[in-house]
């Protein structure tokens, strides 16, 4: 029926009506947290690019871990800050690595959080790179050993969940049959498998120490124009055992959280990044938008377009606001 019979604001009139008829709902039980662990003792100190995280020693972690349980957030997605750096990376599967301590910290004051791991090697690499390099070349197969160390250590530790990142071709299926063959089935594997070359991550560079000493990362992270692309990438890594997908960023990439959606049935995560984040924080610190209004307006969004799961730097506040 034609106006004035159909008058769609009918259901707009009042707040119970609008809550009611939401198509998308906003919970804390959608969020992942990360977290930024280092060495020290105390360590609580805030990143200045990304104002409202913090670098945390894994004394800290302990009240962190129930602060994020009882507010109902989920999981938190781990990110380690050496000590030392090196061309491997070897601290990235000691096993008293940076993150592994947090791992098993995190477990025992919090053994129903879900921990899931970032499985790179740029943090650790005195070149900051996702893989090794040789001749100024970042090598493919030759990473796929080291991760799959990785790996193993994180699940030896006790991480519910691995997330690789470094792009490499194969890395799925290497973390796999690391796993399968050590006897950690069960450990599930959260693939970045859509994860574009964005200049969105600058901020993540001060915050995880991963700043490269030469290049960029554009022969193996995506090119931001294609999409085609995100799909077969998506579909090698389910063809290779990933049990989860995640899409990096999310705000400019919202069509490619609905594509991967509609073509996979894989629960899907979009990672809500930190430039993303640090260009609200200063809009907002200058007054010219509302933070609150604007960080619950994109999460919603990005659950819109198709996400299951969000990893996003609101995720405290946002589970306050939602909670409020």
């Amino acid at each position: 029926m034609a106006f004035p019979q159909t008058r769609l604001r009918r259901l707009r009139t009042t707040p119970g009506l609008r809550t009611l008829v939401r198509e998308t709902t906003l919970s804390a039980s959608d969020f992942i947290y990360p977290l930024f662990v280092r060495h020290g003792r105390g360590v609580y100190a805030e990143i200045p690019a990304m104002p409202g995280v913090y670098h945390l020693s894994v004394d800290r972690l302990r009240d962190e871990a129930a602060e994020i349980a009882a507010l109902g957030i989920p999981a938190v997605l781990l990110f380690g800050l050496p000590a030392i750096k090196d061309g491997i990376g070897s601290e990235n599967f000691a096993p008293d690595g940076i993150v592994q301590q947090a791992i098993r910290t995190l477990k025992d004051a919090q053994p129903e959080l879900v921990v899931v791991t970032d499985v790179c090697m740029c943090e650790y690499t005195d070149h900051g790179h996702c893989g090794l390099v040789r001749d100024g070349r970042v090598l493919n197969d030759e990473t796929l050993d080291i991760l799959s160390a990785v790996a193993l250590s994180h699940a030896e530790a006790g991480a519910d969940i691995l997330a690789p990142s470094g792009m490499m071709d194969g890395m799925v299926r290497a973390l796999r049959t690391a796993l399968d063959c050590d006897g950690y089935a069960d450990v599930s594997i959260m693939s970045y498998a859509v994860k574009y070359a964005s200049s969105f991550y600058g901020p993540f560079r001060e915050a995880a120490g991963s700043r490269m000493q030469f290049g960029d990362r554009h022969t193996y992270q995506m090119d931001p124009a294609n999409a085609r692309e995100a799909l077969r990438e998506a579909r090698l890594d389910v063809e290779e055992g990933a049990d989860m997908l995640i899409v990096k960023p999310a705000t400019a990439y919202l069509d490619m959280v609905r594509r991967v959606r509609d073509t996979f049935d894989l629960p899907l995560a979009a990672y809500n990044v930190s430039g993303e984040y640090s260009m609200v924080k200063a809009a907002a610190a200058n007054g010219w938008l509302d933070e609150r209004k604007i960080a619950l307006e994109q999460l919603t969004g990005i659950k819109r377009a198709g996400a299951d799961m969000i990893i996003t730097y609101w995720a405290k506040d946002a589970a306050r606001w939602l909670n409020e």
